[in-house]
């Protein structure tokens, strides 16, 4: 499957990851950490301090051993604090060791992913909005609405969108995402984004660089934004209008 061509404006993944964490931390400084997260059901804020942090030490120590085949085991030092009023210190220095790890490494380095991109800049666009929606959901849970820059929102629409129907191994119900060839159009109403969406009998993917004027059997018209809130399911379908 082809990446289709938006030509949305260039992200800097690994300069946004610091941004986010820093936006996801002062959030939880001031925030009762059992305040539960309506979008993670079944957790808390500092459930979601935690799994934040521990993907980007994960994911950072994917990246410093250089791996090229899917690692056998996930341990990892996490250091994590016993006490949840230090977790929000404890996830700013996640972000300090995932920038370690960005520097140590090329991103154009060949590496295994689990999704399209078979290199290591794969894992700082994963890690990017892995704490992007986690953010987003700490937003959620506290009563605030949750914004997200725009290029931010095309870049995470696609990156989702490409990299789905490889995520079978640990999101087994994707494996229902398919139809009798039908398709369904994404648009981004305020930017160039434009996805396809084919439905087909053994499963779904991507068309590379749909024509804007080719009929769908659906579409959905919302704002950058709006539509990367919807295909993580923090958005309601009828209100990415």
């Amino acid at each position: 499957m082809t990446r289709p061509v938006h030509g949305p404006t260039p992200v800097d993944h690994r300069a946004a990851i610091a941004v986010e964490t820093g936006r996801l931390v002062a959030a939880l400084e001031d925030a009762d950490l059992t305040t539960p997260v309506p979008s993670c059901p079944g957790w808390t804020l500092a459930d979601l301090d935690k799994h934040t942090g521990s993907v980007q030490r994960w994911f950072s120590s994917l990246l410093h051993a250089r791996i090229q085949e899917p690692p056998r085991k996930r341990e990892v030092d996490l250091r994590l604090p016993e006490r949840q009023e230090e977790y929000a210190d404890w996830l700013a220095d996640s972000a300090t060791v995932a920038a370690q790890a960005f520097a140590a490494t090329d991103p154009d380095l060949p590496m295994w992913a689990w999704g399209v991109d078979q290199h290591a800049r794969f894992w700082a666009r994963r890690m990017l909005f892995e704490t992007l929606m986690h953010r987003v959901d700490s937003d959620l849970a506290l009563g605030r609405h949750p914004t997200v820059d725009r290029p931010l929102a095309v870049d995470g629409s696609d990156e989702f969108l490409v990299n789905l129907p490889f995520a079978t191994s640990f999101a087994p119900n994707v494996a229902q995402l398919r139809g009798p060839d039908v398709t369904i159009r994404f648009h981004a109403t305020d930017d160039e984004g434009n996805w396809l969406v084919r439905l087909r009998p053994d499963g779904f993917g991507l068309d590379a660089n749909p024509d804007a004027a080719e009929t769908a059997d659906a579409t959905v018209h919302g704002r950058a934004a709006d539509l990367l809130l919807l295909v993580y399911g923090r958005l309601r379908r009828d209100a990415a209008v």
